[in-house]
């Protein structure tokens, strides 16, 4: 029998049993792709990742990402949750006030800095993860009938979808997300989503799901996603979809001093925070960075069959 180790982290929390869940395992040498599989299905979080040596010199290590139904090229809170954990496992050592490390995925090397805090023993501990995403990408503004589809797969929000200065397009900083603003918070609170409607314009656009969100005004946005291609009904926190979403508001001059806080999962009882920033003015130019806590919940063991 073979015995693996992982770790559930909540990832963009400010306390344990808030923000994102995720599932890693910190060494999967061993594990077939089936395998990797059945395991994110069995632990059924919206995402798990399995931690392998890269063969990239760059790289500390590389990232396979899972959702219970497949694989990911890129994702958010894996890439802030599983670089915590790594640094947990003592994959590398950390300096203050923050470390530089690359990982490795599917859409490739990629920097992340963990900024750290004395642990009151001597040592330091990762306070905040702060991952750089790809080279953002925008769509063509979703308009017309289309976007009156789109209006009624979210229930017909107060309001309707779209800004003046932005209309729902599909995103993309390693994933294709579909972008809806809507006039208010309270619109977002009240979404009441026909999810195979929802399905069905997410597959026509290419996107992993849709991500809901409106402006509040103090810096910050309230968001919902939803997802059920990727066999979830609701994520509580979407690191790649808040990370376009900064790349949108920038690309249209509408991002508040180049920074956002993103608040999600507010509607699940899974609150979580997001914080987004942004340099460069144009989407070819633009560094897309997502920064969020990580909090330890559950360390356990896997027995699967020799």
């Amino acid at each position: 029998m073979r015995r693996l180790r992982f770790y559930q982290v909540d990832v963009f929390a400010e306390a344990p049993l808030e923000g994102n869940p995720l599932g890693v395992f910190p060494d999967a040498r061993g594990l077939t792709d089936d395998e990797m599989q059945a395991l994110a299905l069995e632990l059924n979080l919206s995402e798990t990742t399995f931690v392998l040596p890269s063969s990239n010199p760059a790289a500390a290590y590389r990232v396979r990402i899972f959702t219970p139904g497949r694989e990911l090229p890129f994702a958010g809170h894996p890439l802030v949750g599983t670089p915590w954990v790594m640094a947990r496992e003592g994959a590398f050592p950390l300096v203050a006030p923050r470390t530089e490390i690359r990982h490795e995925v599917q859409v490739g090397v990629l920097p992340v800095t963990l900024e750290t805090e004395p642990d009151g023993a001597g040592g330091l501990r990762v306070a905040r993860v702060v991952m750089t995403q790809g080279r953002p990408r925008l769509g063509a503004a979703i308009e017309g009938r289309d976007a009156d589809d789109l209006a009624g797969a979210l229930g017909r929000p107060a309001g309707g979808v779209g800004l003046p200065a932005l209309p729902p397009r599909v995103v993309s900083t390693g994933v294709d997300q579909l972008l809806v603003p809507l006039a208010s918070a309270d619109a977002v609170a009240a979404l009441t989503p026909d999810l195979a409607a929802v399905r069905r314009i997410a597959d026509r656009c290419g996107a992993a799901g849709i991500f809901v969100f409106a402006l509040t005004g103090d810096g910050e946005a309230r968001a919902r996603f939803f997802a059920p291609s990727l066999g979830m009904v609701e994520d509580p926190a979407t690191g790649s979809a808040a990370g376009c979403l900064g790349a949108y508001l920038a690309a249209a001059g509408q991002l508040p001093g180049k920074s956002l806080v993103v608040r999600q999962g507010v509607e699940m009882r899974r609150p979580s925070r997001l914080d987004v920033s942004v340099d460069g003015e144009t989407p070819e130019a633009m560094t897309v960075r997502v920064a969020g806590r990580v909090e330890p919940v559950i360390e356990g063991t896997v027995t699967l069959p020799g």
